[in-house]
């Protein structure tokens, strides 16, 4: 149906915020206009809010390192302990070493998924600030192999 001859300068828009829309790219862009990452609430609006969010970004994503390094620290500890225990007490350390661990792995899955969210803003600058904080977290806390990456899961 064609609506372009409808007259719609009667309607009132008055409570409309129009400045207020995200800009949802669904291509490669460098365009910070109305950018706003992953919430309606976290939106650049100047150069210094674009700033603080790639350093924001650049620390959340250098704090999936962390979660990880204390992942394979607790994983490893865990191990010792169970080894040197008498087999009678096993159990009970295996239970709850297995809910801890199922606990950080949910932790890091769910941080996997929000990095995603933040690198499919397609934008350049929040990749390289993804990029540049998996850099960073790696160098500070990285204890691991580089093999495993930062996959969504």
């Amino acid at each position: 149906m064609d609506h372009s001859h409808m007259d719609h300068g009667g309607m009132d828009h008055g409570g409309m915020d129009h400045g207020a829309m995200c800009n949802m790219n669904m291509l490669f862009t460098w365009d910070t206009t109305n950018l706003c990452i992953v919430f309606r609430s976290w939106r650049v609006t100047s150069t210094l809010s674009l700033l603080w969010s790639l350093f924001g970004i650049i620390l959340l994503t250098a704090g999936y390192e962390l979660v990880r390094e204390m992942s394979r620290r607790y994983e490893e500890s865990s191990s010792r302990k169970i080894a040197e225990l008498h087999r009678r007490n096993v159990l009970a350390v295996e239970r709850r070493s297995k809910l801890v661990k199922a606990a950080l792995y949910a932790v890091q899955v769910f941080y996997s998924f929000f990095i995603m969210l933040l690198f499919m803003t397609y934008n350049g600058f929040v990749m390289l600030a993804v990029a540049v904080g998996a850099f960073i977290g790696y160098l500070v806390f990285g204890g691991g192999s580089v093999t495993k990456s930062a996959a969504c899961h």
